[in-house]
């Protein structure tokens, strides 16, 4: 395989976005151990599962005629499929920073940076081709087993030592790290979704550089599948203000994908400030959510999660209609935060916790 880098072109935000967006991601990756305040904020890390839903439509082909019916119908419709999207090679990609990539044959060799590409290989059916991972990549369990390459301070050597012919990465996460591969000449395809549509063009990329794009258009349509159910039975129920912290202190507004998640659920963000920020308390109590979501965080026995505790500590926030009326809800923060398939189940969640009513 060749790869063809060119200077990336886009001017990146500052560094104090950078580091807001990366606690999002950073809090998506940590949940597997204590969680506080600092290490929230100071231990940034990765982010960012149509797999999940084509395993369970097997399973429910319980009986063989169901089972013969259906294995027909894929492979006549594969057939047909196939031919029609199979990868041509050489392909030439364009990742987000303006950087071209030319690939001579699907990569078999696969370095990811981020949990959210890890989720993305495997639910092409690419696991196999996975050399290393990030170490915050736990989903699904098999990728726990791969080899690791570290946090946002990746171990260039050993991803070198590993002969990548794809590296996955995120740019506004890793982009030192990005820059020093591509400086060693090896190619890396890196991303930086900022909507729920973004993230489905980057599993259908995905999928066409590793010649799956029928799987990859499998993933995409149960993404859509999710946000047409969930824009269906909202669409006509009133929209609660809502308030969202995915870390101790930190709030998402405009241009980012977890206010389009609350939109899409059928919610308001009362975050009037763009990208990722640490909140003014004061703020959120003038805006006097109906709603509070907030993110899991795993902890030791017997500790509450750092958010809901600083939630329910703040001075003045026990007038806040949702702590009031005791609509803080938490949801898992994995699937919330990470720019892969499985965002598709936290819009769900999201949205059965915002209208329970709609969901029965």
């Amino acid at each position: 395989m060749n790869a063809n880098n060119r200077k990336p072109a886009p001017i990146w935000k500052l560094v104090f976005f950078a580091m807001a967006a990366a606690i999002v991601l950073a809090t998506a990756a940590c949940g597997t151990r204590t969680a506080s305040d600092n290490e929230a904020a100071n231990n940034a890390v990765s982010p960012n599962t149509g797999d999940a839903a084509a395993g369970n439509a097997a399973n429910a082909a319980n009986g063989d005629n169901a089972a013969n019916a259906a294995d027909g119908a894929a492979d006549n419709a594969g057939t047909a499929d196939s031919a029609l999207q199979a990868t041509v090679y050489p392909l030439t990609v364009t990742d987000v920073t303006g950087t071209e990539l030319t690939f001579g044959a699907a990569p078999r060799r696969i370095v990811t940076l981020v949990p959210s590409e890890t989720e993305i290989v495997y639910a092409l059916g690419a696991g196999d081709a996975i050399a290393a991972v990030d170490n915050f990549s736990n989903y699904p369990k098999e990728a726990a087993d791969k080899p690791k390459i570290g946090d946002m301070n990746a171990d260039i050597e050993k991803i070198v030592s590993l002969k990548p012919d794809l590296v996955l990465a995120s740019y506004t996460m890793s982009q030192a790290v990005v820059d020093k591969l591509r400086s060693l000449k090896l190619p890396v395809y890196a991303t930086d979704p900022k909507t729920y549509d973004a993230v489905i063009e980057k599993v259908k990329q995905i999928g066409a550089i590793l010649d799956k794009s029928q799987e990859a258009a499998a993933v995409a349509d149960h993404m859509e599948q999710v946000r047409k159910q969930v824009a269906d039975t909202v669409k006509d129920a009133p929209k609660p203000n809502v308030y969202l912290e995915f870390a101790p202190g930190w709030t998402v507004g405009k241009g980012e994908f977890l206010d389009e998640i609350i939109t899409l659920a059928g919610g308001t963000n009362i975050a009037t400030e763009p990208n990722w920020y640490e909140i003014d308390p004061e703020a959120v109590v003038k805006a006097n959510p109906d709603d509070i979501i907030y993110a899991s965080m795993t902890v030791n026995a017997g500790e509450k999660n750092p958010i809901l505790a600083a939630i329910e500590t703040r001075p003045g926030w026990n007038t806040i209609n949702a702590i009031k009326n005791k609509k803080l809800f938490e949801v898992d923060q994995d699937p919330l935060t990470r720019v892969g398939p499985r965002l598709a189940d936290g819009l769900l969640e999201v949205a059965k916790k915002l209208h329970p009513d709609l969901f029965k």
